[in-house]
């Protein structure tokens, strides 16, 4: 407190040296004292500045004092770098320090350079000044973002990384999508490739709810491409040959980048040989020389060929080959009715599949070849104007048919395989190339049969005998009962007419029943020689005699009766007391009426009345 009191009278000792002088000046010479007195630092308590200094002194203000309101973007330069940040002068009270992560977009940054700065914080609790570059960088950047975009403006973008379906870019400070499609005119297959590598683009869309950018190199190269493609559209002739590049590779053919300008090559028009698939002769970015084949009227579908470029394989085929030679290719492609096989480089013939085996039974053309096998084979016909060749495989070994007569004489019994059946047969095979046909009357002696499948399978293997041989029109007849002895001619003994036999009734059926004598023999009774003796019919299981009254060895037609077993009996006795009659009329000489009551008794008693 005393030092506060002696300083206060020291302030008030030098106030009063000071207007001591004033107050004698006022005394002696009030009018002048009145007259020069500074109102203005009376009243200001300072200095009066004139108009042309304080002009000059808000100039340099404002030149040179930032007023350091909070979020406000301004121009810093950089006066110091350290390892790790950047100190910032922007004219006000105390410099800002700033990471140089901020600064990693621009790794040549020094000092002296000027750099825009947002005032984060005026003072933090140090006293420092809070500066942000990057947060700078983003307010100005979406200026300069939808100035871009709306003007067009190529803009250069840092490629930060890889997401999902293309590429995140630094355009500005800002993270702007650039999808896959947009990278470039052809497809990209290594994104990698254009990682932390700066590039030009094109702002295409801005969302501005969302604050998404969409960035495009693929426009900057359409418009550049746009100028060649006119320039090569304008120019395209049927013939032509340019060069290009594949551009992609599909299963029916390969495109090719023209230099703007794409066109096809058909799988077809690729090699003048068959290919599976076009990735067998070109690969990708691989550059080519191509003919234009046609076109369309607006030039924007372009059909390409690159087998054109060299000789058709046919004009190359050497002049001694000839019908009849012998000649070795691969199984190119197999279809039902034969198989293409390439002779040569684009040389294709056909072998019919009746041209594989000397076989009568044609099968598919799959039995006998495979894709890719070599085979060898026989030119049958060559037409080198329309470039058609037949070839066949079967002649490469003897016609089985030329000593036919020698290994299958008439009359001859073989073993062969069923291969087919028809309505009216069954198809034996006995060697490859020879087949013959077996009748269906000519399956068995005895059993009746409606078609050969009832009798047997395919695969199975039938004893047989030539019956007939047609060697110019490569026939062969044959017979399966004929190797054995014809039952029938026994048969027709045994069962001879009139011959009785015992048996049970099989079946009832229409008009009569049937009975089965042996496993061959199955006869037929009427319906009225199914009658007993007591009148009754016989039943399905009865047994009983049986006699045979027709019997056909040609149509294998057996009739029998029972009824005629027990009417034979009776009229058996009728015959003998018929002759009893006489022999007792002869010695008593009965009258003709005695003769007569006899036999009308006799008579009675064979139609049941007695």
């Amino acid at each position: 407190m005393a030092e506060k009191a002696k300083q206060a009278e020291v302030e008030a000792t030098e106030a009063t040296t000071v207007e001591a002088p004033v107050v004698s000046e006022a005394k002696a010479n009030p009018e002048k004292f009145l007259a020069d007195f500074n109102w203005h630092n009376y009243q200001e308590g300072i200095d009066e500045v004139d108009d042309q200094q304080l002009k000059e002194f808000e100039k340099l203000v404002a030149e040179n004092f930032v007023d350091t309101l909070n979020d406000e973007v301004v121009e810093g330069t950089v006066v110091h770098i350290s390892d790790r940040d950047a100190i910032i002068d922007i004219n006000a009270k105390s410099e800002g320090v700033i990471s140089l992560n901020e600064f990693r977009y621009n790794p040549d940054l020094k000092v002296g350079d000027k750099v825009e700065v947002l005032i984060d914080v005026r003072e933090d609790a140090t006293g420092q000044l809070v500066l942000s570059h990057r947060k700078a960088r983003v307010i100005k950047a979406w200026d300069r973002v939808n100035n871009a975009h709306d003007t067009g403006e190529i803009v250069n973008g840092f490629v930060k990384c890889r997401t999902k379906g293309g590429m995140i870019v630094d355009v500005f400070g800002i993270e702007a999508f650039l999808p896959g499609s947009q990278i470039d005119v052809k497809p990209i297959r290594d994104y990698d490739q254009y990682v932390n590598k700066t590039m030009e683009f094109k702002v295409v869309k801005i969302n501005h709810e969302f604050k998404n950018v969409v960035v495009s190199h693929k426009a900057l190269i359409e418009a550049d491409i746009e100028i060649q493609k006119k320039e090569i559209i304008g120019q395209l002739e049927k013939g032509q040959v340019l060069e290009g590049v594949v551009k992609n590779i599909t299963s029916y053919g390969v495109f090719i980048d023209l230099g703007g300008v794409d066109g096809l090559v058909h799988i077809t028009d690729l090699s003048w040989s068959r290919i599976n698939h076009p990735n067998e002769i070109v690969e990708l970015d691989q550059k080519l020389n191509v003919v234009i084949l046609d076109f369309d009227e607006n030039k924007s579908r372009i059909q390409l060929g690159l087998k054109q470029l060299s000789k058709h394989p046919w004009e190359a085929l050497a002049e001694e080959v000839k019908v009849g030679d012998k000649v070795k290719g691969k199984v190119v492609v197999i279809a039902d009715y034969g198989a293409f096989i390439e002779v040569a480089d684009g040389v294709e013939g056909l072998i019919h599949v009746s041209e594989m085996s000397w076989s009568t039974h044609l099968r598919s053309a799959q039995d006998f070849v495979s894709v890719g096998d070599e085979v060898e084979a026989q030119i049958l016909t060559l037409d080198r104007e329309d470039r058609k060749m037949s070839l066949g495989i079967k002649q490469l070994t003897t016609d089985p048919w030329t000593d036919i007569t020698g290994k299958y004489p008439l009359g001859s019994k073989h073993t062969g395989i069923v291969r087919n059946f028809t309505n009216f047969g069954v198809f034996v095979e006995l060697e490859e190339g020879i087949d013959g046909l077996i009748y269906i009357s000519d399956l068995s002696w005895t059993k009746k049969i409606k078609h050969p499948s009832e009798f047997c399978a395919v695969g199975d293997k039938l004893d047989v005998v030539v019956l007939e041989l047609d060697v110019e029109g490569r026939k062969l007849s044959l017979g399966h009962k004929q190797t054995t002895v014809n039952p029938w001619d026994k048969y027709e003994t045994e069962f001879a007419l009139e011959t009785v036999h015992t048996a049970e009734i099989s079946e009832i059926v229409d008009k009569g029943a049937t009975v089965e004598f042996n496993e061959d023999i199955v006869a037929f009774v009427p319906t009225r020689h199914l009658e007993k003796e007591d009148g009754k019919k016989l039943k399905k299981g009865d047994s009983a005699e049986f006699k045979i009254i027709e019997f056909n060895k040609e149509f294998k037609r057996v009739v029998a009766s029972h009824t005629a077993i027990f009417k034979a009996e009776e009229i058996k006795n009728v015959k003998v007391a018929a002759k009893k009659a006489a022999s007792a009329a002869a010695e008593a000489k009965p009258t003709l009426g005695d003769a007569n009551d006899a036999l009308q008794a006799l008579k009675d008693k064979m139609d049941g009345k007695a």
